[in-house]
């Protein structure tokens, strides 16, 4: 098992020193992804729940302030050597297929081959019309025929696709990407259309594990959830045992314990010998990658918790 960290494009991530200091900081203590989240405008009236907490709303609305996600990807790029950088997760429908998948080979060929590609379908529906994207009750569709159209992309001479959604047929896509054949793609999200795609045409599944709807912060649920992914890989004629697992696990607090969705202690909250207990529990469910979210306004208290997690956590798993 390896570990990564989340940032959001806002917060001490979001000044260019802070983030260099952030990136650098977590490729020399060894974390293994740097993950980004994505938002690329954001509405002045949000009507779309928020999935991923129990009141529906979204935290980031305040200011409207985000910087892009994969612009942030090629800048720590440049400035980091082994850390892999993900995409935690890349809303597919967010931009236009081709040009998505140009910018990801770029980066990967700028990188040295260390782009994973985190991707999902998205939640707010007023974003996506501003961006004119895919009508919102299609994301789904969308999103699968996009993900075909990149490795198409990616690993044909001459790439030609029809669908309802994508088109091309007259071009050169050069160069490739240096990751043969192409970025992993991890597909997140915690339902069963989320399952289901990763297992049909992922690379891996990467949930998080507090949707209050699907909450997978119980090792022995994930465990089961794992298995489902894998039969719909083998039902789709895939090898299911092959596909990676990882997950980001926001909500990470050393020294304090919080209340989790069964009413017991939050995992990976409590102690330092309760949180490494933890993540040995999801390793022996199947999890391979473990994200941790350290997003913090404060660029000193953020390094402080990357220093902490690896020493104490890290170390001992």
């Amino acid at each position: 098992m390896d570990f990564g960290l989340h940032l959001g494009t806002r917060g001490a991530a979001s000044r260019p020193d802070n983030l260099v200091r952030i990136a650098q900081h977590a490729d020399g203590l060894g974390f293994a992804y740097l993950g980004f989240s994505d938002h690329v405008v954001i509405a002045r009236r949000i009507d779309s729940r928020y999935p991923y907490n129990e009141s529906g709303d979204w935290p980031g609305v305040a200011t409207g302030f985000c910087l892009e996600q994969l612009s942030c990807l090629a800048y720590t790029a440049a400035v980091t050597k082994k850390i892999r950088l993900l995409t935690s997760v890349m809303v597919v429908p967010h931009r236009p297929a081709v040009l998505t998948a140009k910018t990801l080979a770029t980066i990967d060929v700028l990188s040295g081959g260390r782009v994973t590609v985190g991707v999902g379908v998205g939640w707010m529906r007023e974003e996506m019309a501003e961006l004119a994207s895919p009508p919102f009750e299609r994301r789904g569709a969308a999103s699968n025929e996009y993900i075909r159209a990149f490795r198409t992309l990616w690993t044909e001479d001459d790439p030609k696709f029809d669908g309802e959604f994508v088109k091309f047929g007259n071009m050169m896509f050069e160069p490739k990407p240096v990751q043969k054949p192409g970025p992993p793609i991890w597909v997140g999200g915690e339902g069963k259309a989320a399952k289901k795609r990763a297992g049909e045409l992922g690379d891996g599944w990467y949930p998080t594990i507090r949707n209050p709807n699907e909450p997978l912060d119980d090792p022995a649920k994930m465990a089961r959830e794992i298995a489902e992914m894998r039969r719909h890989a083998d039902a789709a004629g895939r090898d299911g045992a092959k596909l990676d697992v990882g997950m980001f696990a926001p909500g990470y607090v050393l020294g304090e314990r919080h209340k989790g969705s069964h009413g017991g202690r939050a995992v990976f909250t409590g102690t330092a010998e309760e949180i490494v207990g933890d993540a040995r529990a999801y390793r022996d469910a199947g999890v391979r990658h473990v994200n941790i979210g350290f997003e913090s306004n404060d660029i000193d208290d953020a390094l402080r918790k990357l220093d902490s997690f690896a020493k104490e956590i890290m170390a001992k798993v």
